[in-house]
């Protein structure tokens, strides 16, 4: 299916004007799901380049609008998380001339963008937010402790240096709370159901794995998988890769799997 790209604002959102890009399949159907997708960058980056993951996604029939979350606060917790979290109230009310009022409401995000598409899951559930249909989990980065077996593999892709200047600015306020590290997080019962995708190389598979392990143990709903090795993964967050692009129909495949389900349940 072929997508569309437009550039746009929300400027109702509690926290001021965000711009946003959204992906939209050209055939997508009524009641397609709408899924607000915070950008990787390891924290530091902020603008609307290329997301060739929000593409991919929106060539399933869904709609995805992916914020510039970094611009308004600067990329330092809590600012980022709290854009995240207003921009996903402004949908759940307004929609913002996005999909209908059968459109299910997802959230999710890729590297720091996992991160902060974790945080305001459980954000939604401690407000009682009851809008939030699902998350979207694609090789969160989750530990700032960066201390897993799978994390060694950093340095061998050009990350590791590059994820530890993106906590030290992303926790430079002092402040390191569970929606912030949420792999620290010890109750995480009642948040909405979870995608959790990674791959077999992936330095940040550990985390995501153990994230999904531990939200299946409290009752969350979670499908998770593991792309086998070799597929490019990497270059979903700007990491060295030998392959482009094989990952895309694995990606796809899982999502429309999830969303599937969802509307099931």
């Amino acid at each position: 299916m072929s997508v569309e790209i437009k550039d746009m604002t929300f400027d109702k959102v509690a926290t001021g004007p965000v711009s946003v890009r959204v992906y939209q399949g050209a055939e997508f159907a009524k009641g397609a799901p709408i899924l607000l997708y915070f950008h990787g960058g390891a924290f530091l980056e902020t603008g609307l380049g290329p997301c060739p993951l929000a593409e991919t996604l929106a060539a399933t029939g869904a709609i995805i609008a992916v914020p510039d979350y970094n611009a308004p606060g600067g990329g330092v917790f809590p600012k980022p998380l709290e854009v995240g979290f207003s921009i996903f109230s402004y949908l759940a009310k307004k929609r913002a001339g996005l999909g209908d009022r059968k459109s299910p409401l997802l959230i999710g995000g890729e590297e720091a963008g996992g991160n902060i598409a974790a945080g305001v899951a459980l954000k939604a559930r401690d407000h009682f937010a009851n809008e939030l249909d699902g998350q979207v989990l694609i090789s969160p980065l989750l530990d700032p402790f960066m201390g897993t077996a799978s994390f060694r593999n950093a340095e061998a892709i050009g990350m590791r240096e590059r994820w530890a200047d993106g906590w030290s600015h992303y926790l430079s306020g002092g402040v390191c709370h569970p929606y912030a590290a949420p792999s620290l997080c010890s109750r995480l019962s009642g948040v909405a159901p979870a995608l959790v995708l990674s791959a077999a190389d992936d330095p940040l598979l550990d985390e995501a794995q153990g994230y999904a392990d531990r939200l299946k143990a409290s009752g969350v709903k979670v499908q998770q998988h593991v792309l086998p090795a070799g597929t490019g993964w990497s270059s979903i967050y700007s990491g060295k890769s030998d392959v482009t692009g094989s990952w895309k129909q694995s990606l796809s495949s899982q999502f429309s799997d999830f969303i599937q389900d969802i509307s099931i349940h």
